[in-house]
């Protein structure tokens, strides 16, 4: 603030009159903001951290649980009640591992002064939802290596024998059985070559979605040959096979889906959970919860 004296002259009286003029300049942006940091990491990483450790135990809980309740043998649940009961959990996690990280996160963050209370309480916010972003990514991370392995061995729906066989054959090795395989096969169909080439005929034919003519007669005739049914008999047989395990590499994808679908909503609901929670920890930290529950 400035101010400026001028000199006037006066019609009426003739007389000089003296009026001081104050003029109003804005002052420069940034002159009231405080110098302490908008984001204090430090209550961010603990509140990951404590979210983190929270999460593998409710999760090492309810492996326990589950294991307790599923027998190999015998189950009294449903798969339908057991994947709804999984997802269920997995959002029950997500809310209570990430509602106490965030107000962690919220409550031993650093004390702003001469902030507003909006941008206190949009600080608070961000605090929580950061805490939740460092703890999904650091487990993300932490867990990539065997969530892989699970949802890869989930979605391919084909048996172990012919997972590791084709796995272990190279891109050729289907055009190497083409060009070797023998117009009448033998008997023997327990030998290691037999049952391996099988497997890559299968598994390459689950993946294309259909067993190929060619391949599908020479299965056939290798079944035929092995259990001495007809060629009819033996090619129902293939196709029951067939049938069967497309229907559980499609119930694998679909468990795969919908295990995809409750992490989205767990993670979703634990984002929310966690922003919330910090803006308790914020209010209660600074003192103004009250306040802010009754605006």
């Amino acid at each position: 603030m400035c101010g400026h004296r001028y000199l006037f002259r006066s019609r009426s009286k003739g007389n000089f009159r003296m009026i001081d003029t104050v003029v109003v300049q804005p002052a420069s942006p940034g002159v009231d903001e405080p110098s302490v940091a908008g984001v204090s990491w430090a209550a961010v990483a603990a509140g990951a951290v404590v979210s983190l450790a929270l999460t593998l135990v409710l999760i090492a809980f309810g492996a326990g649980l589950g294991l307790s309740v599923v027998s190999p043998w015998s189950s009294s649940v449903s798969a339908t009640t057991f994947k709804i009961t999984t997802g269920i959990y997995l959002i029950v996690i997500a809310m209570i591992s990430s509602s106490i990280g965030g107000y962690l996160a919220g409550r031993l963050r650093s004390r702003w002064i001469g902030v507003h209370a909006d941008e206190v309480y949009f600080r608070d916010t961000a605090h929580g939802f950061l805490a939740w972003a460092f703890a999904t990514v650091l487990g993300a991370v932490l867990l990539a290596s065997p969530a892989t392995t699970v949802l890869s061995g989930a979605t391919s729906g084909v048996s172990a024998g012919a997972t590791a066989s084709a796995a272990q054959a190279g891109p050729v090795e289907g055009f190497i059985d083409a060009l070797l395989r023998p117009s009448t096969p033998s008997g023997d169909g327990n030998s290691a070559d037999a049952r391996g080439e099988l497997s890559r005929i299968m598994a390459s034919s689950l993946r294309a979605g259909e067993l190929k003519p060619a391949d599908r007669a020479y299965v056939n005739k290798v079944v035929a040959a092995r259990t001495g049914l007809s060629e009819p008999d033996a090619d129902k047989r293939v196709t029951e096979v067939t049938n069967d395990a497309k229907a559980a590499a499609d119930n694998a994808r679909k468990a795969a889906m919908q295990l995809a679908f409750w992490l989205t909503a767990s993670l979703l609901i634990g984002a929310f959970s966690a922003s919330l929670a910090a803006t308790e920890g914020g209010g209660l930290r600074d003192g103004t919860w009250k306040a802010r529950r009754t605006r």
